[in-house]
């Protein structure tokens, strides 16, 4: 029986590939232009299937997969009944506040307006703070928020920062840091512990040393 993978397409895909590889898993086929949304290694042991980063966790939750790779971020905001099994080390960012210098102080007041796409993220931060926010759910584009008005602060992932200093905005404060983690389905872990974590072992043992 084939281990699944849920995977979501592009640069992670692309990545994991590369981590299977040092592994001794012929990922070739994951590489390869195609629009297929399943796909096999070579040796047919494995099988990935691909959706949006989002899902990934449903997928692993639901058994429908036994092995997903998604960002911290992700994980956080899905809250999925997940094992986290281990850092991959990239796709390294960082969850903020951001909004106009001027609004450091607003990440303690109360009123709050909050655009974001991680609204449940951005919810349980203020609740520990104890502050009450309208949350503004936003797809994309979240810095425009507080340029235009919407909101007071935005909670968004921060990568270089560029596109916050080119709105003039600055991060306020850093809610956690995210890059890409190993998650797998608990009864999968359970079931087929000795095909799990072995291959575990080697992804954790191929991402070693890495920043």
């Amino acid at each position: 029986m084939q281990l699944t993978f849920a995977l979501a397409k592009g640069r992670l895909a692309e990545k994991v590939a590369e981590i299977l590889t040092q592994c001794g898993i012929d990922c070739s086929t994951l590489t390869a232009p195609t629009r297929k949304l399943v796909l096999f290694d070579k040796d047919g042991k494995y099988r990935f299937i691909f959706v949006k980063p989002a899902d990934v966790p449903t997928y692993i939750e639901r058994g429908v997969a036994d092995i997903g790779v998604v960002g911290k971020d992700t994980l956080v905001e899905e809250n999925k009944d997940v094992y986290e099994m281990a850092d991959l080390k990239f796709g390294a960012c960082r969850m903020c506040v951001a909004g106009y210098p001027e609004r450091k102080n607003a990440v303690t007041s109360n009123c709050l307006r909050v655009a974001s796409k991680y609204v449940n993220t951005a919810r349980n931060f203020f609740l520990t703070k104890g502050v009450n926010v309208d949350i503004i759910k936003l797809n994309g584009s979240v810095e425009l928020g507080p340029v235009i008005g919407l909101s007071d602060v935005i909670v968004d992932i921060v990568e270089s920062g560029k596109t916050l200093e080119a709105n003039g905005l600055v991060i306020l404060e850093e809610i956690f840091r995210s890059s890409a983690r190993l998650i797998v389905n608990k009864a999968s872990l359970k079931t087929r512990y000795d095909e799990i974590m072995p291959l575990i072992e080697k992804i954790k043992k191929a991402t070693e040393g890495k920043a």
